[in-house]
């Protein structure tokens, strides 16, 4: 891999950087050098057609996939890599584990523990892995339950709750690392349509109070009424960005438009 260390500007630090990011699997190039800032409070919403690396490039700044070119910056850190005696070097397992911390992501699939309890799904992380008293970590589970409308649901298997419960569940669980950036990988796709209205209920809420989001969906609604900028990708680039009344309202790239035209 071939990657710099870049300097951060103190007075607009972004809290997500990436630059020239290539990411390609065998001879399949996905990611074919992507550029993006994202300022802290941000919501950005990521559009484009399926295969066109919106998935993979939310993989990478959590670093589940390696690049090969480029650099991914989270709150002025490299992630997966340290620079030591000048040169790149890996981070190991505990070192990108740390990284994490600042790092929640919501997945397509809920991949909730099935014999765990909600409430216990939502403490695993807080208390076997970053070390937090279990009574600390239970009473913020039972905060972030009310927060998305599921206080009811504590001592409930997943098995019995509904898809977009299950769903609502999982933002809990991602929030209780107390993560600076959240990321959303199509959190919907895997729900019937009656239950993606109170999943991106939840979403808009935690968008009005401030967390950043990098949110990959096919949700054009929630991207035009809740993001603060639409990046649309096409063929592993950056087509083209801007405010959501620009880009959905009034795209100017041909593959935009195209890609639009189906959902508008």
């Amino acid at each position: 891999m071939t990657a710099v260390s870049s300097p951060s500007d103190a007075n607009t630090k972004p809290l997500v950087q990436a630059r020239n990011v290539h990411k390609s699997f065998d001879q399949l190039e996905v990611l074919k050098g992507i550029d993006l800032d994202i300022m802290p409070g941000e919501v950005v919403a990521v559009l484009g057609p399926s295969g066109s690396g919106k998935s993979t490039f939310l993989r990478c700044i959590n670093h589940l996939e390696d690049i090969q070119q480029g650099y991914i910056e989270v709150d002025g850190e490299q992630i997966g890599y340290r620079v030591k005696n000048d040169r790149l070097e890996k981070l190991s397992q505990n070192g990108i584990a740390r990284q994490r911390r600042k790092i929640g992501m919501v997945f397509q699939q809920f991949n909730l523990y099935p014999h765990m309890t909600v409430l216990q799904n939502i403490i695993e992380a807080p208390v076997g892995v970053h070390r937090e008293s279990r009574k600390d970590a239970i009473e913020n589970a039972k905060r972030l339950l009310e927060r998305v409308g599921l206080s009811e649901k504590a001592n409930a298997y997943p098995r019995q709750l509904s898809g977009g419960q299950q769903q609502r569940v999982a933002i809990a669980r991602a929030l209780a690392i107390k993560p600076k950036l959240m990321l959303f990988d199509e959190p919907t796709s895997a729900l019937d349509p009656e239950l993606v209205g109170e999943v991106l209920a939840t979403m808009r809420d935690l968008a009005k109070q401030g967390l950043t989001m990098i949110v990959v969906t096919h949700e054009i609604s929630f991207a035009r009424e809740a993001a603060d900028r639409v990046v649309f990708m096409d063929g592993g680039v950056i087509v083209e960005q801007g405010k959501p009344q620009d880009v959905i309202g009034n795209p100017q790239h041909p593959r935009t438009q195209a890609f639009l035209s189906r959902f508008l």
